[in-house]
């Protein structure tokens, strides 16, 4: 393979890559090493739009401001759906950070017995977004079957 060249990520027990997501690391420029870096060290995370889904977020690249503080201006998402273990709460019955934290946990990547964390979809988003509202409209609109 060339310089450049896009490489597919093959499902193995840890990870599913839907054809969405596939083509959206392709839309972006992604590889699945950044796509696993930003689900193992994200910056920040939201509950996602489907049934027991997250979106997490990474800067692209950040400075650091005089006072410490980071300053980005593109944003990178991946939105998944980790296998749900024996949860502390049932998902309508509890707060967004109650199933984020109980459900998502961030240093929660053991094995998974096979179960596999399925990567629904990726994005750029241009600037700083919202917090609990970082999925864009057409993300969500492409995604329609998908999820």
């Amino acid at each position: 393979m060339g310089f450049g060249a896009f490489r597919i990520p093959k499902n193995n027990d840890k990870y599913y890559w839907t054809r969405h997501s596939i083509g959206k690391m392709m839309q972006y420029g992604l590889s699945e090493q950044r796509i696993k870096r930003i689900i193992r060290s994200y910056e920040r995370i939201e509950y996602g739009v489907a049934k027991d889904t997250v979106a997490v977020m990474q800067p692209k690249s950040f400075k650091f401001q005089k006072d410490g503080t980071k300053k980005w201006t593109q944003e990178l998402w991946v939105m998944y759906q980790k296998p749900v273990k024996n949860s502390k709460c049932k998902i309508k019955s509890c707060s967004q950070e109650e199933k984020i934290s109980n459900n998502f946990s961030k240093f929660d990547f053991g094995n998974f017995g096979g179960r596999q964390i399925k990567i629904i979809s990726a994005w750029c988003y241009p600037g700083v977004s919202p917090k609990n509202n970082p999925i864009p409209k057409e993300i969500i609109e492409e995604l329609g079957d998908v999820i």
